[in-house]
């Protein structure tokens, strides 16, 4: 649940907002009425940051990885196409 505050707000009741972040998630901040910040925690941004892996590392781990399914890349040439 986001709560959102107002820059002066934020301010003097900034450990207020740590702590939030920290046990209930995103504080958003505004400034003149329009949102401008939003504090997280450390565990949410390292989540948010981490690299994803790709779609062939997806595949590998997959439940499905090694039931005998072959998936390799075709070799042969392109056909040609007249144009």
């Amino acid at each position: 649940m986001t709560m959102d505050w107002q820059l002066q707000e934020a301010k003097a009741r900034f450990s207020e907002v740590v702590r939030k972040a920290q046990s209930e998630g995103p504080q958003a901040i505004s400034v003149h009425g329009k949102p401008a910040v939003v504090v997280v925690s450390c565990e949410e941004f390292e989540r948010l940051v981490k690299p994803r892996a790709g779609f062939v590392e997806f595949l590998r781990r997959s439940p499905l990885a090694g039931d005998g399914v072959a998936i390799s890349r075709d070799s042969s040439p392109p056909r040609k196409v007249e144009l």
